[in-house]
């Protein structure tokens, strides 16, 4: 093999054959989002083997051999719910299970938890699941409201305290789907803004309890990694007063967005999405349909 020199092949070389992990226990596969390497990470250990791999949505057609070559070899497959065939490939959860000669899986759900972010929501536009609007990936649902002619009130205490009761209920919906490891419990009483950067950002806190489970499931010992930083820490989003006041919590009120260690000033976002909105009338539409439930609530303030 010639000098590789690819970046994102060297960023995942273990798993592209490169080179051999350092660690020597039974060989875990952990696929998913952004928050499947999290995972991986505090999972990894002495007692077991992770492999860092491009993130589910990132795979290929050419990154399947490198997958079953690894599956052949797995202990462990620990997956997000993954339907058959996505994006065309054969990375269901029911699909890589079926090409893993020896092990066992187990699911773990894709977190969201929208209480500390009450106003904020990701919308998957049909005709490109792809587009985000600018600067950060995350609507707001009281900008999606007026760009859609329909303005609806900021959210009080109550409304705070009703869309993280409804949040929760759609987490453990899903978990009890796809019989998951749970973790829906873990936000019954939020206690600061470090459990979630963002709606779908979970803090170390998180992690660590969700490596302890799916580590418990899998019959290992309760030690858990060390990554020694903040994992998912690029994006934070503003924290509201009311969100504060409504869980008690210590930390004081932000009103800007934290991108890459650099504050993002919310009007400016604000300014840019609505004329982003203006340009992508179908994305409005879309995005006050899927979240209307959330809608209602504070439209009945």
């Amino acid at each position: 093999m010639g000098r590789v020199t690819d970046p994102r092949t060297l960023h995942y070389s273990h798993f592209y054959g490169l080179d051999e992990p350092e660690d020597t226990g039974p060989v875990a596969l952990v696929v998913g989002n952004c928050q499947a390497e999290s995972t991986r990470i505090l999972l990894s250990g002495p007692d077991l083997t992770t492999i860092r791999m491009p993130a589910v949505h990132e795979l290929t057609a050419s990154d399947l051999p490198h997958l079953d070559r690894w599956l052949a070899r797995a202990s462990f497959l620990i997956s997000q719910p993954v339907r058959d065939d996505y994006h065309g490939l054969p990375l269901g959860v029911r699909q890589l299970t079926a090409r893993m000669p020896h092990g066992r899986t187990v699911t773990v759900p894709v977190i969201r938890f929208a209480g500390l972010y009450p106003t904020h929501a990701i919308v998957r536009p049909p005709r490109d699941a792809s587009l985000v609007p600018p600067l950060v990936e995350y609507h707001d649902l009281l900008l999606l409201a007026e760009a859609a002619g329909a303005p609806v009130a900021h959210p009080s205490v109550e409304v705070v305290r009703a869309v993280a009761a409804q949040s929760i209920a759609e987490l453990t919906r899903r978990e009890e789907a796809h019989d998951t490891i749970t973790v829906s419990d873990l936000f019954a009483n939020p206690s600061s803004f470090d459990l979630m950067r963002t709606i779908n950002h979970p803090g170390n806190a998180v992690f660590e309890a969700l490596a302890g489970r799916v580590r418990a499931r899998l019959g290992l010992s309760e030690r858990v990694a060390d990554p020694g930083r903040p994992l998912l820490n690029r994006v934070h989003a503003p924290r509201l007063p009311v969100v504060v006041e409504a869980f008690g919590l210590p930390d004081a009120p932000r009103d800007h967005w934290v991108v890459d260690g650099a504050d993002v000033s919310a009007e400016i976002v604000r300014r840019e999405h609505l004329e982003w909105y203006a340009a992508n009338p179908d994305i409005v539409e879309a995005g006050v349909a899927r979240h209307a439930p959330t809608l209602a609530l504070f439209a009945r303030r």
